[in-house]
């Protein structure tokens, strides 16, 4: 039962290319998550207290990776090679919606079980596919928190009117621009400027100016990491900074973004699917953390522990199959039901819907102040107020 008494998953990811940083940053959540899961860790995480696979003889996980260089046809040429030469059990990938979109329309095709714990477009779980899982939420839930805040200020008498769209014109881009526009005409609100391009980009001060000269108060960002770090340093060319400057993660909340723009990041609003400030209200968030940050010497981040959680559903699956056939692993991934108590993620827990999303997954904003992520929403969870309207470029 597997070769070398090991189960292989593939892994397709950009380790080379513009998110390289990215793509080390989820390899090494991804290697700890083997390691928790191939021996015992006095953790409240499926499968950390046992070694390897117990309803497969004990077999230990081996991730077998692909390079995607944050290109959609090659990520599908590294999903095939995975399963045709590597005979993978499943795959786990591919952080951009537009290469997870590739690559698993490849596993839909030789029927092997795909999970996306990163990716956030709607449409990868609106496609019929049978062996696509995804563990995250997609761009309406993260996109409707946004809302809740802004209706929160609205109600404190904030003045919130105004809205501005600036967006890649990736399917992680147009979907949720077109989430955000629908959801700015439900709050009543006016879109007074769209601004779209093509990246990468040397400059975005021109679309960045006319949305200055809109009178936009809110700034919807969809960037990945060059493009977020060129936003704030055009914003600040521009000496212009709107009331809010919110944005759908990707660049924004990877460390290379702060360590690049420094202080000039602050006031940014972010959704995160995690932030390290849970661990106040879940100490499993912080035991890991510290497991993490002694292997790596950094902190895991908002990306990466989406991957690490993904990880142990994926081999929770498998276990539960008790077999690398690939459709006993569809049939447990189905029957998923792990409780949030047994995750780091601010989640119910994960049971997938017939689509493969998750519906029990949830999301938090966060602000970052004094170069950290700090939670602002929910309140129930907070560490901070949300400072809004965020200062002028001088009072920073």
């Amino acid at each position: 039962m597997g070769e070398g008494r090991e189960i292989k998953i593939g892994a397709v990811y950009p380790f080379t290319g513009s998110l390289a940083a990215v793509g080390e940053d989820i390899r090494q959540a991804i290697d700890l998550a083997v390691e928790i899961v191939n021996n015992r860790y006095d953790l409240p995480l499926p499968l950390a207290r046992t070694n390897g696979l117990p309803l497969l003889e004990n077999q230990k996980i081996k991730v077998i990776y692909g390079d995607s260089q944050g290109i959609p046809a090659i990520g599908r040429e590294e999903a095939e090679r995975l399963i045709v030469k590597e005979k993978v059990a499943a795959l786990i990938g591919s952080y951009q919606s537009s290469v997870t979109l590739q690559a698993s329309a490849i596993a839909e095709a030789e029927k092997v079980p795909f999970l996306a714990p990163e990716a956030s477009a709607p449409s990868l779980t609106e496609r019929d596919y049978q062996y696509f899982f995804r563990t995250a939420p997609n761009d309406h839930l993260y996109t409707n928190l946004f809302f809740e805040l802004f209706q929160f200020l609205r109600n404190r008498g904030r003045d919130i009117k105004n809205f501005a769209i600036l967006t890649e014109d990736s399917i992680f881009g147009l979907e949720a621009a077109a989430i955000e526009k629908s959801l700015i005409r439900k709050f009543s609100g006016e879109l007074v400027e769209f601004e779209m391009y093509t990246p990468p980009v040397s400059s975005l001060l021109d679309e960045l100016d006319r949305i200055r000269k809109s009178k936009a108060q809110v700034v919807f960002g969809n960037q990945f990491l060059s493009d977020a770090t060129q936003v704030v340093q055009d914003l600040n060319t521009l000496n212009w900074f709107p009331e809010g400057l919110v944005v759908q993660n990707a660049g924004y909340t990877i460390p290379e973004f702060l360590k690049t723009v420094g202080k000039d990041g602050k006031y940014i609003i972010s959704r995160v699917a995690w932030a390290l400030g849970l661990g106040r209200v879940k100490p499993i968030v912080t035991e890991v953390n510290n497991l993490y940050r002694s292997k790596y010497n950094e902190d895991m981040n908002e990306t990466n522990a989406r991957s690490f959680t993904g990880f142990f559903v994926l081999a929770d699956a498998i276990n539960r199959a008790g077999s690398i056939n690939k459709d006993e692993i569809k049939r447990a991934l189905l029957g998923t039901n792990i409780p949030g108590k047994s995750l780091i993620m601010p989640w119910k827990g994960v049971r997938f819907d017939s689509n493969g999303q998750n519906i029990l997954a949830d999301a938090l904003l966060a602000q970052i102040i004094n170069q950290e992520y700090k939670i602002i929403w929910p309140l129930s969870v907070a560490e901070t107020r949300v400072v809004w309207p965020a200062p002028a470029w001088n009072e920073k």
